[in-house]
């Protein structure tokens, strides 16, 4: 899954964005550091498929929950299933497991322009709580955090 994951953002994020290899170096460096720590009682991970093929996936990353809330990451749909449905799954998926695991806040880091994962979050309740420009990954973008505080 790791592989699966880094390929599908690096070369998304670079045909839409023209992400450069640091954006899938730190994606690489940091789901594996995330996998390698996983702990079932505040951490969740789900992939989805259709057809026997991977169609996308989610994860929640609980180790700083006490202090900063639970960070929803690595959320990503293969282009040729969007439209189905799938990203609002693994989204109620991870929503979920927070409430069960006792996550009292979740957050997300995104830029602006993703318009279609930014209707799903504020759908779920998220809200827009930080907005900064910002150079990296080759590119100037616009960085959003999105908060969701309990009850949610």
């Amino acid at each position: 899954m790791i592989g699966r994951i880094v390929y599908l953002h690096a070369t998304y994020y670079h045909k839409h964005w023209d992400f450069d290899v640091s954006f899938e170096i730190q994606v690489g460096r940091e789901l594996s550091d995330f996998m390698a720590a996983f702990r079932l009682d505040r951490d969740g991970f789900w992939a989805a498929d259709m057809g026997g093929e991977f169609a996308g996936a989610v994860a929640i990353d609980g180790h700083r929950s006490d202090r900063d809330g639970a960070r929803l990451r690595w959320f990503i749909v293969e282009e040729k299933f969007q439209g189905r449905g799938i990203g609002k799954c693994l989204l109620d998926a991870a929503l979920a497991f927070c409430r069960e695991a006792g996550h009292r806040r979740v957050y997300l880091w995104t830029f602006r322009g993703l318009d279609r994962a930014r209707a799903l979050y504020e759908q779920a309740g998220f809200r827009l709580g930080e907005e900064h420009s910002v150079r990296q990954w080759g590119s100037q973008i616009t960085e959003q955090m999105f908060l969701l505080e309990h009850p949610f």
